[in-house]
């Protein structure tokens, strides 16, 4: 599983309206600027989060883009489910292929289904609200 662009920029564009909601609709040149990704790019990317229903769009002037429910209900893998194609570690476990023929006698199946049973799990167990405002460089310990 390798997370595209489209993933990783859906997730800090969550984040950004997340940590910008008090604000109410958002432009998408705002989110664009403020995350330095392209407005065509972004553009196709809030498309998918908006028929997906995570966001939720108003068009003219005070129009933008908003989060259509609290931040601590959405989680990575809600996101990431919505801009990538699939999740599956193997392509096996992808939902949209046909089972291997090879399923019943597979001995490494069940090392692939526990693998993506990890990384959904999680995806699932970090919410957008844990995202907010998270400023650590990862040396927050103490001695």
């Amino acid at each position: 599983m390798l997370i595209s662009t489209k993933g990783r920029y859906a997730l800090r564009v969550m984040i950004d309206l997340a940590e910008h909601q008090t604000e109410g609709f958002v432009p998408l040149k705002t989110i664009a600027e403020r995350q330095e990704i392209s407005d065509k790019y972004l553009e196709s990317i809030i498309k998918l989060l908006v028929k997906a229903k995570l966001l939720s769009g108003l068009r003219g002037k005070g129009g933008g883009y908003k989060l259509t429910k609290a931040p601590e209900q959405y989680t990575v893998g809600n996101i990431l489910r919505v801009t990538e194609e699939s999740l599956a570690s193997v392509s096996c476990l992808d939902a949209g292929n046909e089972t291997c023929p090879r399923a019943a006698r597979c001995r490494t199946l069940s090392v692939w289904q526990g693998l993506d049973k990890v990384i959904n799990e999680y995806l699932d167990s970090i919410t957008l609200s844990e995202l907010m405002h998270d400023e650590s460089d990862g040396f927050d310990y103490v001695i």
